[in-house]
């Protein structure tokens, strides 16, 4: 059963409370945002695909050890050099340079090979979580009913994007460290070996550093890049909505209030990165000189030992390569913390999602108890037993103790003024709404088929059209020619290029057509109900009279809303919802579209109170 399209979903929620709260919920770079981290990310290292995971993670941590001895050989091949260019020995200076040509042969190709074994890994992760997200995220209509007042932005962003940043930074950072641990033991030997005052300095003077960064740019560059990918989301996404409705905001010319709109949300956009890039000029300020530093303070500190004869100037050299090297190591937070800071801010959004669509997202996972659910039985017809339905998250009385039974073959028109709640009856009959009291008991959801008043065509062939919403279909193309036939499109299959053609079917078909290719679908999945949502607006009597007649032919339960009076005769029953939660229901028979009611001949049950 196809799901209503967006123009007949329920209003969002207010943007600035669930702005404020997500404002609010970024985590700061603490143990907070590394049991996020472990939320997100467990799954992969711990089910299907964990052994291709370990695997490639231990041939990257191989290929970094290999890579870490080869930079500490380099380095004392530099030392080597200095010292025999100091001391004016041809002989070992040409010794040591055939030493580091034979080095580079094997370190460059091991180089190459770890980038490209890192970037294949986090490319096999983004692939297997992005699948997870989407298996769940499509699962149950998760996707559905986080348009429809759920506290988060843009879900297709942070499917598309955040889970992208979040594998490709999350190996990145992960090598990061484990490089810099590698290069912590293999240098600290070296640098132990030539001066213990150096590793003195250093120890402090990092953990210096570290802790300035932590304290003064930590919460507020992570807060503002959060902030930061929403707004740009939210940019991105009325550019997306200009494109969509470019047809509708043409005829309105409605150009000066979509620009108005726009420039409102890019305005957001640039005031919000105006201040993180002044955070992150103080940041530059103070990354700069805490590395610029190490190019003096090794030889300040060494200084006295080469001048007096007790060091060599290589030995000199290769103490402030390892120093650079161990202060690289130790300074990782540092050195990395603009986009450390983002990664954390991507990691906040990825596990808000996550709550509301994983099943196993942790026990923060969220659940709606707010509000008492409708219960859902499967029986062999449809029943509604005391329905009572509200809007999501609303309190708003809708229908109120609805109680009816449609026996094969019925036909339930559904009419009241606007508002009153007749596509929420319907939504809540699909499944997509489940606020509210009692019971519905339905046939399997195979048999039902939904059509909306715009159908929804998605991009591919005319034979995708035609047999969405499955994949493949057993029936010919005679059949389906025939389908299009019966529909009053004949000659349809012609003129777009046959049955394979892919055209953009929203621009190339009017809604009339469109309307008639969704009924093709109901003939081609034949279902027991068929809900039909004013699907037959764009339609002329004439042929609005055939296809009900087409259905009723057939024997299908129908569920219609429509306001004409023509299509009374194709119904057994007329449920007039009368607004506040109160409804009447009459036998189609004598029922006047007026909402006037021949009392001797309709049958009419007592208005049910609001």
């Amino acid at each position: 059963m196809t799901t209503p399209p967006s123009a007949t979903a329920a209003p969002a929620t207010d943007e600035a409370p669930r702005a404020s709260k997500e404002r609010r919920r970024a985590a700061p770079l603490s143990l907070a945002a590394w049991k996020q981290f472990v939320n997100v990310a467990k799954p992969y290292w711990l089910e299907d695909e964990r052994k291709k995971a370990w695997t490639l993670l231990l041939l990257l941590i191989v290929l970094m050890l290999v890579e870490t001895k080869f930079a500490v050989m380099l380095n004392n091949q530099a030392g080597e050099m200095t010292s025999a260019l100091a001391g004016k020995d041809g002989g070992r200076f040409w010794t040591s340079v055939r030493a580091c040509l034979f080095i580079l042969a094997f370190a460059i190709p091991i180089y190459a090979f770890y980038y490209y074994m890192r970037d294949l890994f986090a490319n096999q992760w983004r692939r297997w979580l992005t699948r997870r997200f989407l298996d769940s995220y499509l699962k149950g209509r998760k996707y559905y009913e986080l348009g429809t007042g759920s506290e988060i932005d843009n879900p297709d962003q942070r499917i598309s994007e955040d889970i992208n940043s979040f594998t490709g930074r999350s190996i990145h950072f992960l090598l990061i460290f484990l490089g810099s641990i590698m290069q912590l033991v293999a240098f600290s030997a070296v640098l132990w070996s030539i001066s213990h005052v150096l590793v003195g300095v250093l120890a402090v003077y990092a953990l210096a550093g570290t802790v300035v960064a932590l304290w003064v740019f930590g919460n507020p560059l992570i807060r503002m890049n959060f902030w930061q990918l929403r707004l740009e989301a939210d940019f991105r996404f009325s550019l997306m909505r200009l494109r969509e409705n470019a047809e509708s905001i043409a005829f309105y010319r409605g150009e000066a209030q979509e620009r108005a709109h726009i420039d409102g949300k890019f305005d957001k956009v640039i005031h919000n990165f105006a201040l993180l890039i002044k955070k992150q000029r103080s940041l530059n300020l103070f990354q700069r000189t805490f590395s610029q530093l190490t190019l003096v303070l090794p030889f300040v500190i060494l200084a006295n030992g080469v001048l007096s004869g007790e060091l060599e100037v290589g030995r000199a050299i290769q103490a402030a390569g390892a120093f650079t090297a161990v202060l690289g190591a130790v300074g990782v937070i540092v050195d990395n913390f603009e986009s450390l800071s983002r990664f954390v801010a991507g990691i906040d959004r990825l596990q808000g999602l996550s709550k509301l669509v994983l099943p196993d997202a942790g026990p923060g996972a969220a659940t709606d108890n707010k509000h008492p659910r409708i219960q859902r039985r499967q029986g062999d017809h449809l029943a509604l037993d005391s329905l009572t339905l509200h809007p999501p998250q609303s309190e708003r009385v809708l229908i109120r103790e609805l109680s009816l039974a449609l026996k094969p073959g019925d036909a339930l028109l559904i009419t009241g003024d606007s508002g009153c709640g007749k596509s929420s009856l319907l939504r809540a009959i699909a499944g997509l709404w489940h606020t509210g009291s009692g019971e519905i008991h339905h046939p399997p959801v195979e048999d039902f088929f939904f059509l909306p008043q715009q159908p929804y065509l998605q991009h591919g062939s005319l034979r995708s059209q035609l047999i969405y919403p499955s994949a493949q279909s057993s029936l010919s193309d005679e059949q389906l020619l025939d389908i299009l036939e019966q529909v009053h499109l004949p000659l349809l299959a012609e003129r777009v290029g046959g049955l394979d053609a892919v055209q953009d079917w929203e621009k190339l078909l009017s809604v009339g057509e469109q309307q008639r290719l969704a009924f093709g679908r109901v003939l081609v999945h034949e279902p027991r109900i068929v809900i039909l949502d004013e699907a037959t607006s764009a339609l002329d009597s004439s042929n609005e009279a055939s296809l009900y007649g087409r259905l009723r032919a057939g024997g299908t339960t129908l569920i219609s809303i429509a306001h004409r009076a023509a299509v009374l005769r194709h119904h057994t029953h007329v449920l007039h919802l009368m607004g506040e939660g109160a409804w009447e229901l009459h036998e189609a028979n004598g029922y006047q579209f007026d909402g006037q009611v021949a009392a001797a001949r309709s049958g009419a049950t007592d208005p049910q109170p609001a």
